[in-house]
């Protein structure tokens, strides 16, 4: 009975959304969740997050960051159903633009399969269509929800926004052996890389070790997979910029004097580097509400 209440109320939800116009339905749904967000148990995690990896920071701006991170979920929310109707290529107003596109074509010249990396940075949700939109979609892998009434809700949503009948790859034994197979038929695949993976590796973020999911270097070495790496970030509400950082060949990042292990850990910790430039030039745009770091940081 409680997957079902929260499926049909986060459907009630989007198709509220749905009704608005979108710079409206952005801005209600930042203004919702930066209100109520702060007051939650989750926004402890956040402001604990937030003092790791920046120690310099004042409570005041570690209360700024924690409001602004939760204005960013309600929008990018909020936004959902209308990213496949909003304006591509605009650089002002409502849409999207792409910066460093030739990053793209580039990568699409090889032929190989691509391992597009981001992290919950911005509207996540947009990096799908955009990719689709330029001939190269791809079939993300992800933390499906614990509800799997949500999940089919949510995956139900993604094949709309991309326009396209693509594949899912929940975490796991099953879903990693789809997503290979998927990369061997030289296809493409996305990755989220910038949540805390306890049967990870162990690698440096912020300063501080913490796990990693090797996933996307254990794939992009084994296939022969060229990595993309990119996120999309806020310029307003409904205003939204891809902007592709790198392309990076697994082969120019080793050598062959490594042993696999070795280039497994060498592309897992150059791909957290990137995730930490990235939040640290926009921290209000991360989710900050997972366990990143050892437990007892957390007591």
């Amino acid at each position: 009975m409680l997957n079902h209440l929260q499926a049909w109320g986060l459907y009630g939800i989007l198709c509220l959304f749905r009704t608005l116009p979108p710079l409206w339905a952005a801005r209600l749904g930042g203004y919702i969740t930066r209100f109520i967000g702060p007051k939650l148990a989750l926004s402890r995690i956040a402001r604990t997050n937030l003092a790791i990896a920046f120690p310099s920071l004042k409570k005041a701006e570690i209360e700024r960051i924690v409001k602004a991170c939760w204005q960013n979920i309600g929008t990018t929310l909020a936004e959902l159903p209308h990213l496949a109707s909003l304006p591509a290529h605009t650089s002002s107003g409502l849409g999207w633009y792409v910066q460093h596109e030739d990053i793209l074509y580039e990568a699409k010249k090889t032929g190989r399969p691509i391992i597009f990396f981001s992290g919950h940075l911005g509207n996540w949700e947009l990096m799908p269509l955009i990719l689709a939109r330029y001939g190269l979609p791809f079939s993300p892998f992800y933390r499906a929800p614990n509800n799997p009434l949500v999940d089919q809700l949510l995956c139900k949503l993604r094949r709309r926004i991309v326009g396209q009948d693509i594949s899912f790859f929940p975490k796991g034994r099953h879903g990693a052996r789809d997503a290979m197979r998927h990369l061997a038929n030289g296809k493409h695949l996305g990755v989220l890389g910038d949540q805390k993976m306890n049967d990870g590796i162990q690698t440096s973020f912020f300063g501080r070790p913490t796990m990693s999911a090797p996933a996307t270097a254990t794939l992009a070495l084994k296939y022969n997979a060229l990595i993309i790496t990119g996120h999309v970030w806020r310029k307003g509400p409904a205003q939204l910029i891809l902007e592709v950082t790198s392309l990076i060949d697994p082969s120019t990042c080793t050598n062959d004097a490594m042993s696999r292990h070795e280039k497994v850990y060498t592309l897992t910790q150059k791909l957290n580097d990137q995730l930490q430039d990235w939040i640290t030039q926009r921290p209000e745009e991360w989710l900050w509400f997972h366990r990143r770091w050892e437990k007892s940081l957390y007591r």
